[in-house]
């Protein structure tokens, strides 16, 4: 996908040097500078006059532009053209300019003079989010074709649901079905406080997510020494063992680490856990697809309902743009998915998960999930949704998942 950009530059010589940087990022498309606010509004306007599709994906706007100041024009910019993600750049990136800019709409924040591996980092988040929010206008490509590879986060509704098994199956699937000559498949796990990704794999390894925080520029070789490649071939960002770690996992660390993984896999799983934080708010913004899970009891819908008004009322993603997963359904279960579409405005997945603990047990507790018996009704359901949800080719009777490699212990 091409990422077409805007820049707002008064001086010439920079705007000259910022087209220059901007031709080389892969995928961009850079526009003819703009001079000042004025003609920035007007242009914009022109642009949207026919579809909104017609507007740049990122706006980037220097500091100095003139002759509304920048911030101001940042909140114009987010109120006129929501679709459009703005990204800010300065001499002087301090914390207090970077919340006042998130507070008028900017989605980032570039120190200058400006580095390729920052530039790239804020402009693929900024794009992200436009590619999101022109989703939800009913204007974006089919799921999957937004900047980098897949985005899919699974939530609980509440603890206990089913959330990090579902996970777990879903990157297994995706990774069954993906080719050999594919950027493969990771899972990420979001859970700061009591992730169980590691638990769920047996996994012992000596570098976690939690290392990625505090860095701003994450290239491919600082991914890579935190990844955990497990003998399934599937790619791992653990969780700290520390819970109290995770604190140092903010909004920021989040779509930092995930632009920078959606740029190295074609398909990347986040287990986000049931407890909403910024790190989790900020996946789930970013995210093609939103799944929740839930169990067939008033408790867990009612938390369902709790948590799709939260992320609408903090504009993270609106009801409809969720899919529900029921796990644990039953033939006697009162709460069938119909009622729980009808009850939460969500959409819900056609494959639920039957109950079954017994085919999950063993597996579970000896910490190879990878494990489960592919005849056994529990794994077929949730492979069955991955080919739903696009993630994973239909798999045969008793099919088995990906390749085997040696995973890589610290």
């Amino acid at each position: 996908m091409t990422t077409r950009i805007l820049p707002a530059v008064g001086d010439p010589d920079t705007a000259r040097s910022l087209i220059t940087l901007l031709s080389r990022l892969p995928g961009s498309e850079p526009m003819r500078s703009v001079p000042d606010s004025v003609t920035l509004l007007d242009t914009l306007a022109a642009l949207s006059h026919e579809s909104v599709a017609g507007l740049p994906e990122v706006v980037i706007i220097h500091e100095r532009i003139g002759p509304l100041p920048a911030l101001e024009l940042i909140r114009e910019v987010a109120l006129r053209f929501p679709a459009v993600g703005v990204v800010l750049v300065s001499a002087d990136p301090t914390a207090g300019l970077y919340s006042a800019a998130m507070d008028a709409g900017a989605r980032g924040l570039a120190g200058l003079p400006l580095s390729f591996e920052e530039l790239s980092t804020r402009l693929a988040a900024a794009a992200q989010w436009a590619a999101g929010m022109r989703r939800h206008l009913g204007l974006g490509d089919s799921p999957g074709t937004g900047p980098g590879g897949r985005l899919v986060t699974v939530s609980g509704a509440k603890g206990g649901v089913g959330a990090t098994l579902l996970a777990t199956q879903l990157a297994l699937a995706a990774q069954g079905s993906a080719p050999a000559e594919g950027r493969g498949v990771v899972l990420v796990d979001l859970d700061l406080l009591s992730g169980d990704v590691g638990s769920f794999f047996d996994v012992q390894f000596r570098r976690s997510l939690a290392d990625l925080a505090g860095i701003g520029d994450i290239s491919p070789q600082v991914l890579a020494e935190a990844v955990f490649t497990h003998r399934t071939g599937l790619s791992m960002l653990i969780a700290p063992a520390e819970g109290e770690r995770g604190e140092d996992v903010t909004d920021t660390t989040a779509r930092h680490l995930l632009t920078a993984v959606r740029a190295r896999y074609d398909t990347v799983i986040v287990d986000c856990g049931s407890q909403m934080n910024a790190a989790t708010a900020a996946a789930v913004e970013l995210a093609d697809t939103a799944l929740l899970v839930t169990t067939p009891d008033v408790i867990a819908v009612r938390a369902v309902n709790r948590m799709v008004r939260m992320w609408d009322r903090l504009q993270i993603r609106k009801a409809e743009g969720v899919v529900t997963v029921v796990n644990r359904l039953s033939r006697s279960s009162a709460i069938q998915p119909q009622l729980i579409a009808r009850i939460t405005g969500t959409q819900v997945a056609r494959q639920p998960v039957p109950a079954n603990f017994r085919e999950l047990q063993e597996a579970q507790d000896a910490g190879r999930i990878q494990d489960l018996d592919a005849k056994g009704p529990v794994r077929r359901a949730m492979w069955a949704l991955a080919t739903e949800l696009g993630l994973a080719a239909p798999q045969p009777a008793g099919g088995g998942g990906g390749s085997r490699r040696k995973g890589r212990r610290g």
